[in-house]
């Protein structure tokens, strides 16, 4: 009898037993588990749907890493991006690296308490009477120009002058059809200099037979080039017609107002035109559906590659024509130029196939999405196809928007550099592969907006890495990753103050060696914010 009972209990326990897994079981297959996949980086939203976020916003902008847990469902490409299979990459963005090693990867340098301040002095006034009307012809591409319209601000301030809306090249190697409003925010830029400038759009009809002059304005000069030679030119003539605009004033050893003149006119009245700002706002939420992204500025086209006289990993047929471009553009003044000694210096472009081992070698999975800033590829998919099969999460503007989205600015080379420009800015991590006008001025523009991680890559050492690997005498991997992670520690974006010229150098090549003014607006437009004390309030030095 005993026998028998304690068989049956054995059997209750068994199915009670059953029963429990069962209905585990089945609560695990109910449940909606987020898989922890990669941590991400909260990015300010755009206040306003035409515009970067604006100075006072930045104050309040904090790089914080938010939720293991988000999910990234919501994805925001077009309708011919929409099977790309993209969800199942993004569970293995580690690509074997820990959490820590990858959070460094995306972290940025410390700020060091560093804000933007470019409020005017107790002493500044508003423009007085004009003594005449500054026209500006501008030259080169978007950030050449970008950074000349906002140098010839601060001459129209020095000058007394009243500024006419300048004129963008037109006759350049890109030979772009656009005006100032089709890349620019006109009225912005008009009404955000009132009280530094008198801006308008068009010289008044009763001036059409006034005096002007056209004048070369002197590279790099001061006040006392524009206060003296250039203001006595009142005296004769109504209208001064600037032939050029770039890098006509003087770095450094100018009045701190004028200085914060500068910044004011780059980073809040020169906002890019509200069609543009939109669509730029658009591609960096398409690219943020991907998760933290990296903008690499590839700049690798064939106007680049021509007049810099880099032919390396090139055909003698494609090194022919780059020479044959070099020497039929008449305004660029080198034509013979020795394609080994350029590189070796440090002087060319990285390749594509050369940027993969890069960023490989600074520890980036192969599932980091890429932004690739740039125009058309010289040697199109065929150059790209190593860099694309280390990165697969490769997009660029064309590949984020329909053809009919990017309709409006596909011919014209400046609104396309704009959108390239939003993105890069905007971006976690920008990576230049050349220190050109467009890299040059969105490291700047991150340093103003609280210095946002920037590698610069340091080429003439990376040239001397890139060819022991093509000797065989180093392979990818851990040693050389070492390497290059030591090389670049002291080279993403930092605070600093800007580079003076190098010791020894004499005339303008003492001015060509110094930072430009827009890559580093430290110290006249950063200042150190104090920690808020019980006793005192917040102060700026």
């Amino acid at each position: 009898m005993q026998r028998r009972r304690r068989r049956v209990v054995v059997l209750l326990r068994k199915m009670l037993t059953c029963a429990i897994c069962v209905i585990a079981l089945v609560a695990l297959l109910s449940v909606h588990v987020h898989v922890p996949v990669f941590p991400s980086f909260k990015v300010p939203d755009f206040a306003d749907p035409y515009k970067l976020p604006t100075i006072t916003q930045q104050h309040e902008i904090k790089y914080q890493i938010l939720s293991t847990e988000q999910s990234w469902t919501e994805e925001l490409a077009p309708p011919h991006l929409s099977q790309t299979p993209l969800p199942s990459r993004k569970l293995d963005v580690t690509g074997g690296n820990s959490n820590s090693n990858i959070v460094k990867l995306w972290k940025p340098p410390s700020n060091r308490d560093f804000v933007p301040c470019v409020e005017p002095s107790s002493n500044y006034t508003s423009p007085t009477e004009s003594r005449g009307y500054l026209l500006v012809h501008t030259n080169g591409g978007l950030n050449q120009m970008r950074a000349g319209i906002c140098d010839m601000v601060a001459v129209a301030r020095i000058i007394n002058a009243t500024l006419v809306v300048p004129e963008l090249d037109k006759r350049s190697f890109w030979q772009d059809s656009s005006n100032f409003s089709d890349v620019f925010d006109e009225d912005h830029f008009i009404n955000s200099l009132a009280n530094d400038v008198k801006v308008i759009k068009k010289v008044p009809k009763e001036l059409s037979t006034a005096a002007r002059a056209v004048k070369h304005f002197r590279s790099w000069s001061g006040m006392d080039y524009y206060e003296g030679e250039i203001a006595s030119m009142w005296e004769d003539y109504q209208i001064i017609r600037a032939a050029k605009s770039d890098s006509r004033l003087a770095n450094n050893n100018l009045p701190l107002d004028i200085q914060k003149l500068r910044c004011r006119a780059c980073y809040e009245a020169l906002r890019f035109a509200p069609q543009i700002e939109a669509m730029g706002k658009l591609l960096v939420d398409r690219m943020r559906s991907y998760g933290p992204y990296i903008a690499l500025h590839l700049r690798y086209e064939k106007d680049m590659l021509a007049f810099s006289g880099c032919t390396h990993d090139l055909s003698l047929v494609e090194a022919d024509e780059l020479r044959t471009i070099r020497e039929n553009t008449v305004h660029w003044k080198v034509k013979e130029i020795d394609s080994k000694e350029q590189r070796s210096k440090g002087y060319c472009p990285l390749t594509p196939k050369e940027v993969g081992i890069f960023l490989t070698a600074l520890g980036y999975p192969s599932s980091t999405p890429i932004y690739i800033a740039a125009g058309e590829i010289y040697g199109g998919d065929a150059r790209m196809a190593d860099l694309q099969t280390r990165y697969p999460i490769m997009m660029s503007k064309e590949k984020l928007a329909s053809v009919e989205e990017l309709e409006p600015f596909v011919n014209h080379a400046s609104q396309m550099a704009a959108l390239d420009y939003i993105v890069s800015v905007e971006s976690d991590v920008f990576i230049p592969s050349y220190s050109g006008n467009m890299a040059r001025a969105v490291e700047g523009h991150r340093r103003f907006l609280g210095h946002r991680k920037t590698i610069s890559p340091d080429r003439k050492a990376l040239v001397r890495l890139f060819d022991k690997i093509e000797l065989g005498t180093i392979r990818e991997g851990k040693s050389l990753s070492n390497k290059v992670i030591e090389i670049h520690k002291k080279r993403q974006g930092s605070p600093r103050k800007r580079k003076g010229p190098i010791s020894g150098t004499k005339g303008m090549d003492r001015f060509r060696s110094e930072e430009a003014f827009y890559v580093n607006p430290l110290p006249d437009c950063l200042c150190r914010r104090q920690p808020l004390n019980v006793n005192t309030s917040l102060t700026i030095k």
